[in-house]
């Protein structure tokens, strides 16, 4: 990297003891100070005045985030109706197993309980679980199953235990 030996202002001899980058200057001292030449502090205030500058516009142009879009399917329990919240709240559909039926309980348990089936990249069936025979899991989708609906039912999984 080029370092001067003379002023560019005065033409003295430039003196240094060692270069470094921050010490390339082109004048000696009495011209730096006469043409206000203090390069770094000026340089490193300049940018970050420019950087900030340019985030503050960029945050200030940023256009506003879409709205939020939920969706869900068409079956689901929930209603359509919007939230009112100065009524009080309704009692939960999920209730707590003390207060069921124990008939209830153990035909819930008596109902089967079937794999995904799909062939995974390893070539295995998946063998996450799903509530309908023939249904995939989010993965699996509109895949096909590897094995036969009879071979998707896991056995010893709607026994209940008394």
């Amino acid at each position: 990297m080029h370092h001067p030996n003379f002023c560019a202002e005065c033409g003295a001899q430039l003196k240094r003891k060692g270069w470094r980058v921050w010490q390339s200057r082109n004048f000696c001292e009495d011209c730096a100070r006469r043409l206000g030449k203090n390069g770094v502090a000026r340089s490193l205030t300049a940018t970050a005045v420019i950087a900030i500058s340019a985030f503050a516009l960029g945050r200030y142009l940023r256009p506003a985030p879409p709205p939020l879009i939920i969706e869900r399917a068409s079956n689901s329990p929930l209603s359509d109706l919007p939230v009112n919240l100065s009524e009080p709240a309704h009692k939960s559909n999920h209730e707590d197993n003390s207060t069921k039926d124990p008939s209830l309980i153990a035909q819930s348990k008596s109902d089967p309980e079937y794999i995904c089936g799909a062939r995974t990249k390893k070539g295995t069936p998946c063998r996450r679980r799903v509530h309908f025979a023939g249904e995939r899991c989010f993965q699996h989708k509109g895949m096909l199953a590897m094995l036969p609906i009879d071979k998707l039912i896991i056995k010893g999984a709607g026994s209940s235990k008394q």
